[in-house]
């Protein structure tokens, strides 16, 4: 692709604006995620009675929505980028209270709306809003005193966790909680607010593990090594033991057959198994580049909106796949989440796809009124006056 310096299109001006070694990263992400699906997702299928390419001809068609989702979202400007993120928001909290009553249930959670033969989650695309208005309303809190930003932003926190709770969805409660905290203390805000956000946030995980059974078996089997969940972490850790540094070979893994969600929560393990732990050092580097990348441009975006709505976009795409990879290896208890753009599933790569895209368009460079050369200002005198002036000079000579 190229453009002309002269060419003044939306396009154009997106193409040497973007950063583009942040979308070839991105892209490498999505490729390695397609071939991971040609590894993982066919034992998966044909243990379910579909074709064998079932789930990989999802990921292909996901991942294309996703790319052109990525792209055309990240042409936006940074005020178009809150609007988006606003409507998404809403539509999000909409449909969080659906899945309450109309949900479909899966593994004892609500956490999935049927459409058109189709189930989305919309947690999922709830986050990248969520984060980026929050993000804005953070940056009000000091740009108008004035205007109740914290308060909104606060009541925007306990809704969020209270629909999330009630679906149940804590490993997302935690997720977004924790990025929301980190943008109260980038922020500038309160230390003693964020002392009580922490010790707010430490209660209500304590009450969790004691008032929900379901919350504190799976702790419990977590760190007992007891059957359940921990079962998949066992064979997960088994795959990286089987799998050495540099794996048994493309197709060669077993993992996959005795996993139930090899393709989505464990890919990482099928990862481990074939390709090596070189492999999974390889992926987790790409993830960290393309976190660091945006982190890094982040720290010199002069608009605090802008600036904290990047590190809040970057750290929920990087903790997200942390929590994934920390589950694969045992460091964490199971909590259904995926791996971005690696892990199969319609609703997760369409909404990393809108977070990424956002991510793109708020890192664009830009040249700020303040940088453009305006045209020195030269005093003129009013016509009647120049007039009169020259024929004095006349009468004078």
């Amino acid at each position: 692709m190229s453009f002309s310096r002269t060419d003044r299109s939306r396009l154009a001006e997106w193409w040497f604006t973007v950063d583009r070694q942040l979308i070839v990263l991105i892209f490498a992400l999505m490729g390695a995620g397609l071939l991971l699906s040609l590894a993982a997702s066919p034992a998966i299928a044909m243990k379910r009675s579909f074709a064998t390419y079932h789930f990989v001809w999802r990921q292909f068609v996901f991942a294309g929505l996703g790319a052109a989702v990525m792209i055309a979202v990240s042409l936006l400007s940074p005020a178009q980028v809150r609007r988006l993120a606003l409507v998404t928001l809403a539509a999000s909290l909409a449909g969080l209270i659906a899945v309450l009553f109309a949900g479909t249930e899966i593994n004892g959670a609500r956490r999935w709306l049927p459409i058109l033969g189709q189930t989305l989650q919309p947690s999922e695309f709830a986050k990248p809003g969520f984060i980026v208005m929050s993000a804005w309303l953070f940056a009000e809190t000091k740009r108008r005193p004035d205007m109740p930003a914290l308060a909104v932003a606060c009541a925007l926190m306990i809704a969020m966790a209270v629909l999330l709770i009630l679906e149940p969805d804590f490993g997302q409660t935690l997720l977004v909680g924790f990025v929301w905290g980190a943008l109260y203390v980038v922020s500038g805000q309160s230390r003693i607010g964020a002392i009580a956000i922490g010790a707010i946030g430490a209660a209500g995980a304590g009450s969790a593990y004691v008032m929900l059974p379901h919350v504190q078996a799976r702790v419990d089997r977590h760190f007992a090594g007891s059957a359940g969940d921990h079962s998949q972490v066992d064979r997960a850790l088994q795959a990286f033991m089987e799998g050495g540094f540099f794996g048994r070979g493309p197709g060669e893994g077993t993992v996959k057959i005795v996993l139930p969600d090899a393709h989505t929560d464990f890919i990482f393990a099928v990862l481990a198994e074939e390709y090596g732990v070189l492999a999974c050092l390889a992926l987790l580097a790409l993830f960290a580049v393309i976190a660091g990348k945006a982190v890094l441009r982040a720290r010199s975006e002069p608009d605090s909106a802008n600036r904290l709505a990047i590190l809040g976009l970057a750290l929920v795409f990087a903790l997200q796949a942390l929590i994934n990879m920390g589950v694969n290896v045992g460091l964490l208890p199971a909590k259904g989440m995926t791996l971005p753009f690696i892990s199969a599933g319609g609703s997760s790569t369409l909404a990393v796809s809108l977070t990424l895209g956002m991510l793109i368009a708020l890192t664009r460079k830009r040249t700020g009124l303040a940088n453009v050369k305006k045209p020195r200002l030269v005093a003129t005198r009013p016509s009647g006056m120049q007039k009169s002036s020259a024929n004095s000079m006349g009468r004078g000579s």
